[in-house]
């Protein structure tokens, strides 16, 4: 929903923390969850580690804006599912957050949202599609040879993501 991105993007925010540019992140340099190569490739020139550094909420939030929300088009998701599509196109890229949910919908899980996936999201309870997405989110996260490395913090992250989505659809009950 359209009002749920700056509350989502605060929360995912929170869970990608400040700057990073630890040896076993594929990523590389990482700041409030961007990369490097991928902000270079948004403002369409090369950037320092400063500038890097630099960055702030409401610097990056534009990119956050188009790059993941609208391409995941989290305006068209209900409360909650919303927020939990987003936090895994963010983890985990675009693609991956769309066809989690779209294996969890039992529609084409192709990657794009469309027609055929937003009349399953309307007709899918949220709560149950959360609770399934939340699943199969962290069953591909621990196959990641990452794992080991990450997976404390992704296994954490995937808890509070459950929780915030359904505290954002008014669901939340323990």
């Amino acid at each position: 929903m359209k009002e749920n991105f700056a509350k989502s993007l605060a929360t995912t925010l929170h869970h990608e923390g400040g700057f990073s540019n630890h040896p076993q992140d594929p990523g590389g340099m990482t700041n409030l969850g961007v990369t490097k190569r991928a902000w270079e490739a948004w403002k369409k020139e090369p950037v320092t580690e400063e500038e890097m550094r630099e960055l702030t909420p409401a610097m990056v939030a534009p990119f956050y804006k188009e790059m993941y929300w609208d391409l995941a088009r989290c305006d068209d998701l209900p409360d909650g599912v919303d927020y939990c599509v987003f936090d895994e196109a963010v983890n985990s890229g675009v693609g991956r957050g769309v066809r989690t949910l779209q294996e969890c919908l039992g529609v084409v899980a192709d990657g794009k949202i469309g027609p055929k996936t937003l009349a399953a999201v309307a007709a899918a309870d949220p709560k149950k599609l959360t609770e399934a997405m939340i699943e199969k989110r962290l069953l591909f996260l621990q196959s990641l040879g990452t794992w080991s490395s990450f997976g404390r913090g992704w296994g954490k992250r995937v808890v509070a993501v459950r929780h915030h989505a359904l505290d954002m659809m008014g669901t939340l009950k323990g």
